[in-house]
């Protein structure tokens, strides 16, 4: 079956990447989450997508350039302002935590192709084992270095490269860096490519699958998993496909 992972959690519905849009992916029977994480000054790991702050939150700035505390004052609702509660931008130990309550898994993308956060790959490896969850979490990131790093001091947690264009048997680079899968954006995730990467033993998750006709394809053809923005509605048609 083809899972369903909700890209910065239901972020069609909800502030993404907040705890929030992770509790109600979950509610929403979403497979697992997809979460961007970045360094704030102090070393500590938060989890939003953007290196600034700005289109996501009441701030300004660089993520890098923030303390903590500073960052945590911070109302990530952005353009759900509606909401009753303001949303801080969440530790990924907090998601860490709370996710280990659940059976989810879980796609954490290190955001360090701008910025090289020193040390980002063994702390998120820390946490991922002091939380048990080596075998839920899969490392990604555009930075194709930073995830050979990752295996490399921790062999047994999951990675897979991002992959922005088409890539000619992405399947044959996946497995030569020890990748089990790779996420391509969902235009260069043709059939054929998608098709041959199963049959070579390699998972394929694009990213990110809002459009009905593309989730429907994905469906058709096994394939292992989408990011998308709707969990929802991604799960209707993965039942309407089903019945086809």
């Amino acid at each position: 079956m083809t899972l369903i992972l909700a890209h910065r959690g239901y972020s069609a519905e909800y502030p993404e990447n907040t705890m929030l849009a992770f509790r109600e992916a979950a509610k929403a029977g979403a497979d697992g989450l997809e979460l961007d994480v970045q360094m704030t000054k102090d070393g500590e790991l938060v989890v939003i997508h953007d290196e600034k702050v700005d289109r996501t939150t009441d701030g300004t700035g660089f993520v890098k350039d923030y303390q903590l505390k500073d960052l945590l004052k911070l109302d990530a609702r952005f353009k759900f302002a509606s909401l009753p509660n303001r949303e801080p931008i969440p530790l990924l130990k907090e998601v860490l935590e709370w996710l280990a309550g659940t059976d989810l898994i879980c796609n954490i993308e290190l955001k360090n192709t701008l910025f090289m956060y020193e040390g980002m790959e063994e702390k998120v490896i820390e946490m991922v084992r002091e939380f048990r969850l080596t075998d839920r979490i899969i490392i990604s990131s555009f930075n194709h270095y930073s995830i050979v790093k990752s295996y490399m001091l921790a062999p047994e947690i999951e990675i897979a490269p991002l992959l922005s264009d088409g890539l000619y048997m992405p399947w044959i680079y996946a497995q030569s860096i020890r990748a089990k899968g790779f996420h391509p954006h969902w235009r260069a995730a043709q059939d054929e490519i998608v098709i041959s990467s199963l049959d070579s033993g390699v998972e394929v998750r694009p990213y990110t699958v809002n459009k009905d006709n593309e989730l429907e394809r994905f469906f058709r053809v096994n394939c292992s998993a989408v990011i998308t923005d709707d969990p929802v509605n991604a799960r209707l048609i993965r039942e309407k496909t089903k019945q086809a």
